[in-house]
């Protein structure tokens, strides 16, 4: 139906209306004339307003039409199904946690945490939370945490504002997410320890599986014994294995956060390059998306030397920076099939997810 009919009778009326204005015809203003309304129930009152037989003609035959769009409009408007959010269990490890007013204690036995609310910690005290189907998360001293609502009732998503937490999922990949103030960490079967301070900045240790770490399309993809950094207006850094040389895990930092100008960059560049092992592809992997177009042959070189390209991965190709190509390198690297990683990693991202915008 065009809405205009409902206004100026121009447009195609939807035959409910046609019928519903046949009904009422008979009511129709004569000039002169009154017209005969139905008998109303015997003593009907709505409201302590006279029954409609008291009414003017007009206020009667304008109050059924009102009645009579709005059924037809219910009937017509789509019902949203809203997503079913189960509650966390909360259990006091030390101390006193609270959820909202309402301190959690080891003797009082487990609470629930429900959308939307907080469990904070303070310096003597640390909680766990533990959803069956999902995992458990620690809750460590000086820390806040918010269960936000999941985009399903399989997906579980949670806020972290500061402190850390340490989380060991069991759910399937894709299926368990951590806001923080400048990215996403989503779960891809792991456990892992998650830090943020009061500047909003916040790093990133997994100890088992994966964990994706994305803000704004930039994505870093964290293994076992690798440390990813994440800052306010920059997003997720260049992740990097712990036991990295202490000189290109300073000069990352640089490069990542710090570094003013092309030149400062370059240098920084060139010291993770030269400092770099084997097993630092991880770094220069994700390093071929994120230097200039001008340095990205460096870096090339740098991990070609390391762990030689497939085949059918090419020097212009990568420097092209070609989907498929960095994709055949970086399962060559040893760490799977990385299409299924992005294809959970990415589906968490974007407003309508709720993703944590930077600088949050």
């Amino acid at each position: 139906m065009n809405d205009d009919y409902l206004w100026d009778s121009s447009g195609k009326a939807d035959p409910a209306i046609r019928e519903l204005e046949r009904k009422l015809s008979r009511f129709r203003y004569q000039p002169g004339s009154v017209p005969e309304f139905p008998p109303a129930a015997s003593g009907m009152k709505i409201a302590g307003v006279l029954s409609p037989r008291r009414l003017p003609f007009w206020m009667g035959a304008a109050a059924a039409i009102a009645v009579a769009l709005l059924g037809w409009l219910a009937l017509r408007t789509p019902k949203q199904p809203t997503p079913q959010q189960p509650a966390w269990s909360v259990a006091a490890l030390e101390g006193s946690p609270r959820i909202g007013d309402k301190a959690i204690r080891e003797s009082s036995g487990p609470g629930k945490l429900l959308v939307g609310q907080v469990i904070e910690t303070d310096g003597e005290s640390r909680a766990s939370l533990t959803l069956e189907s999902t995992g458990e998360v620690q809750i460590e001293p000086d820390t806040r945490v918010r269960l936000l609502l999941g985009t399903s009732p399989s997906r579980q998503r949670l806020e972290l504002d500061r402190g850390t937490i340490q989380a060991t999922i069991w759910a399937r990949p894709g299926e368990f997410a951590v806001d923080v103030p400048s990215a996403v960490a989503v779960d891809l079967g792991c456990a892992y320890t998650l830090q943020v301070d009061d500047l909003g900045a916040g790093l990133l240790r997994t100890t088992l599986g994966w964990v994706g770490f994305r803000s704004d399309g930039r994505d870093s993809f964290i293994p076992a014994g690798a440390v990813c950094a994440t800052r306010r207006g920059r997003g997720p850094g260049t992740p990097y294995y712990g036991d990295a040389p202490a000189a290109l895990r300073a000069a990352l930092a640089e490069f990542d956060f710090d570094a003013q100008n092309p030149e400062e960059r370059s240098a920084d560049l060139a010291t993770i390059l030269k400092e770099s092992r084997e097993q630092d592809a991880l770094t220069l992997w994700h390093l071929l998306s994120r230097v200039s177009e001008a340095d990205r042959g460096r870096v090339y070189d740098r991990l070609a030397a390391l762990v030689p390209p497939p085949r059918e991965v090419t020097r212009s190709g990568v420097t092209q920076l070609d989907q498929r190509m960095l994709d055949l390198w970086w399962t060559r690297l040893g760490f799977g099939d990385i299409s299924m990683w992005r294809t959970w990693e990415q589906s968490w991202s974007g407003p309508e997810n709720g993703e944590a915008a930077p600088g949050k």
